[in-house]
């Protein structure tokens, strides 16, 4: 496995950006692996890893540039507050530079495939993949919202609005009782895929929380893993073995 930190100039800044990748010939296809709130972590690290050993060249960029340097978060209300003020500066329309910045990047590296690619987002970040698919209908393939957050909201740039536009699978996993993604907005979101003519996939949990991908307190096992069955078979499907 190969890693590296590389800096991205988006326009609006530099983009800390962590790629991994297989030490095997490539090239390999791009995932673009973007952070929940809590930030770039070693759990988030291990689970980019993980995806980038079945084949695949991952892309996970620091969303919170806009708002000063890379930093770790702990669980201080300082932190908390930061984070809060932080999570504003991220939006559907902002990640279209960082999605375009990372494209011309992997273009410029032969171990890297952009023919077809996918995203996968969690908590604020799921409803960015959305926001890719809808901007890159020629070249995404394969969107994955995991415990995603406000996947319906007011404004135009709505990660439910607009998805004729796109040309990819979506998997969502979806938790109840979760206040970032009411009952309602499932049902809205549904709605839209369908609308849109777009193959779906959404789990939806009773007994796993907001946050039960990665590794911590809210940590589910048995979800986590449906997660993983779900993205590694819609890339491979889509991006490893497209037919």
């Amino acid at each position: 496995m190969i890693n590296e930190l590389v800096e991205l100039d988006t326009g609006a800044g530099r983009m800390p950006t962590w790629i991994s990748r297989p030490e095997i010939p490539g090239p390999h296809p791009l995932v673009m692996y973007l952070m929940d709130a809590p930030s770039i972590r070693p759990a988030l690290h291990d689970m980019a890893s993980r995806l980038a050993t079945a084949g695949y060249y991952v892309m996970m960029p620091y969303l919170f540039y806009r708002g000063g340097p890379f930093r770790e978060f702990g669980t201080s209300d300082e932190d908390m507050h930061a984070r809060r003020d932080l999570m504003a500066t991220v939006t559907p329309t902002g990640i279209l530079a960082d999605g375009a910045a990372m494209l011309a990047h992997a273009e410029q590296d032969p171990t890297a495939g952009t023919s077809r690619f996918g995203a996968v987002g969690f908590c604020m970040s799921g409803g960015l993949t959305l926001a890719l698919a809808k901007a890159h209908p020629d070249r995404m393939r394969a969107a994955a919202s995991i415990h995603g957050a406000w996947l319906v909201r007011a404004g135009d740039d709505s990660p439910h609005l607009g998805l004729e536009r796109a040309n990819a699978e979506v998997y969502l996993g979806w938790c109840d009782h979760d206040p970032t993604a009411p009952h309602e907005d499932r049902v809205v979101m549904e709605a839209a895929l369908r609308d849109a003519g777009l193959r779906y996939t959404l789990d939806f949990y009773t007994d796993a929380v907001h946050g039960y991908a990665p590794a911590g307190e809210r940590y589910h096992r048995a979800a986590s893993e449906q997660h993983w069955e779900r993205v590694h078979d819609m890339f491979l499907r889509h991006l490893l073995r497209p037919t």
